[in-house]
């Protein structure tokens, strides 16, 4: 894990990114990576809301299906053309992420997310049910693929593949410039005690809309990108399990970290493909899993990682701070000095 800090190891991970299709030729596994691809900038954008300031948003995947929504309604039944409609797509969801953030941020702590998971739910109903806009249950049939930039082609799927990691460079270099600059230290400082935050000048109500509509943002790109990959769309893209996935890879990978939620959409897909045959038992499988990570591993694969480093460094600069303290110690003790006798 030491060869996965600063600007070197991310550069290795980009790396292996972009060989993966050369050592997996199959396009199933290309198929399956690209979309944990689109769960990874999804679970980025629940993690700045989550990690970063500490509000647990159960209509995420809610609002990545109104993402998906706006480019396949756009597109199949208004011909928009495809940028357009991904740009639209983003735009549309921060729009309704900034009236249901001034609603629902009023509320703290399980309220918060309780309100949420009903936003979700609504979400869910109204794309069934809204049959002249959703389609309803019949769902949107023939979205297109992302249409050529240039010479770049997208109707294959490696060449949507590396779209796809194109976007989740672009997501995680723009989380890391808002997670290091003094806004995100303002969610921060939200998560770790509103009551400090707000004595210390922070505007708890404009702060926290901010980090919503951001979050819900990266979910919306998400959802466009879903929909230029699968080409087909029915309401079941709104059901909380969605959610639920994003919610088990920031557990996995280790929330308020920018790696932990990269790594945990990585693993849980794959683990997922791999238990296909647990699929009808799906929720009773990973119902205990996550329990299990809450007790013992509460802050993930990265973030247990970053407290042991952390810790190891407090003791190295303790020791540091007191040179004679460990030779004192060898001379007083009857071993060594049996030794010298």
């Amino acid at each position: 894990m030491n060869a996965l800090q600063g600007k070197t190891g991310w550069a290795l991970l980009l790396a292996l990114a972009v060989a993966f299709p050369l050592v997996a030729s199959n396009s199933y596994f290309h198929t399956v990576m690209t979309l944990a691809y689109i769960y990874a900038i999804a679970t980025l954008g629940l993690n700045l809301i989550t990690g970063y300031t500490g509000q647990l948003n159960l209509a995420h995947g809610g609002f990545m299906a109104i993402g998906a929504y706006t480019l396949g309604i756009l597109t199949v039944d208004h011909q928009v053309p495809f940028w357009t409609a991904f740009a639209l797509s983003g735009v549309v969801c921060m729009v309704i992420g900034y009236f249901v953030g001034l609603v629902s941020l009023r509320l703290r702590g399980h309220y918060f997310s309780i309100f949420t998971l009903c936003v979700g739910y609504i979400i869910y109903l109204l794309i069934e049910k809204w049959e002249s806009l959703t389609h309803g249950t019949v769902g949107l049939i023939g979205i297109p693929v992302p249409a050529a930039i240039g010479p770049l082609q997208f109707d294959s799927v490696l060449a949507q593949y590396y779209l796809v990691l194109a976007f989740l460079v672009l997501g995680t270099w723009l989380m890391h410039r808002i997670v290091s600059s003094l806004l995100g230290r303002s969610f921060l400082a939200v998560r770790n005690s509103e009551a400090l935050a707000e004595a210390l000048g922070v505007n708890l109500m404009r702060t926290k809309v901010l980090s919503f509509v951001l979050s819900v943002g990266y979910a919306g790109f998400a959802g466009a990108l879903y929909a230029g990959q699968v080409r087909f769309l029915g309401p079941d893209i709104a059901r909380t399990d969605l959610t639920f996935d994003m919610v088990m890879a920031m557990l996995v990978g280790g929330t308020g970290t920018l790696l932990g939620p990269l790594l945990g959409s990585v693993l849980v897909p794959w683990v997922t493909q791999t238990l296909q045959f647990l699929q009808d038992y799906r929720m009773l499988v990973f119902g205990p899993v996550l329990i299990l990570l809450i007790i013992f591993v509460p802050d993930g694969i990265v973030g247990s990682w970053l407290k042991r480093q952390a810790r190891r460094e407090a003791a190295m600069r303790r020791t540091a701070r007191q040179p004679g303290t460990a030779q004192a110690a060898r001379a007083a003790s009857p071993t060594a000095g049996a030794d010298h006798a």
